[in-house]
């Protein structure tokens, strides 16, 4: 019931929106680099599945009991899901990761664009290694994505979730394409974390800037 609700009220939230896309031609930009890795801030990601249009996407999800919540969530709003996430120690079989991992790079190679957040799991807004891993084992482009609403309540938890209101003004900022080439070394591979970072950082303060009317 939670999900539904939750799908719902996301729908709710989209249809009384008044949202703006930055750059505004992302579509004809992205379409010929797909399938393609999309990475978000947790707590900024809920209306994710309104990117989407026609196109296939899956969704990183995680297997606790909110992520079942918002699995439902998602799959009422179109999108597929696969289950699972990382932790601290790379251990990715403690969650689930490692057959996540896979799931994904068969969806990627299946032609389905991926979703996730970049987070290292609990620690808010630092890019982990796993998204960067996935680019490197696929070929396949992130392209950072924030989404921002003039209405919102923040909520006081490890990722200061944005919870979205209706009847608000709303953007949608997406970053360039970083690739991560095959041949990347370790070094590279951290270059690429530190990009993903900033890039994230840099488009989530655009998209608050464009909603709040602020510099």
């Amino acid at each position: 019931m939670m999900g539904v609700l939750g799908a719902e009220y996301l729908r709710l939230v989209w249809k009384t929106g008044r949202f703006i896309f930055e750059p505004s031609d992302f579509y004809e930009r992205a379409e010929p680099n797909q399938p393609l890795i999309i990475a978000m801030w947790h707590g900024q990601h809920f209306l994710a599945p309104f990117l989407r249009r026609n196109h296939r996407v899956k969704v990183l999800i995680s297997r606790h009991r909110d992520g079942e919540i918002n699995a439902i969530a998602a799959e009422r709003l179109g999108m597929m899901t696969v289950r699972g996430s990382g932790d601290h120690g790379h251990r990715f079989e403690h969650k689930g990761g490692f057959d996540a991992f896979k799931s994904m790079l068969s969806a990627l190679s299946e032609g389905w664009n991926m979703a996730l957040t970049a987070d290292v799991p609990k620690v808010s807004r630092v890019a982990g290694m796993g998204i960067i891993r996935l680019a490197h084992a696929s070929g396949r482009p992130i392209y950072p994505v924030s989404f921002a609403t003039s209405r919102r309540i923040v909520l006081e938890n490890w990722d200061r979730s944005a919870v979205n209101l209706p009847f608000s003004r709303g953007a949608i900022v997406t970053g360039d394409p970083i690739y991560v080439p095959r041949t990347a070394d370790a070094q590279a591979l951290e270059g690429a974390r530190v990009s993903l970072e900033q890039s994230l950082n840099a488009t989530t303060a655009r998209a608050y800037a464009i909603v709040d009317g602020t510099r």
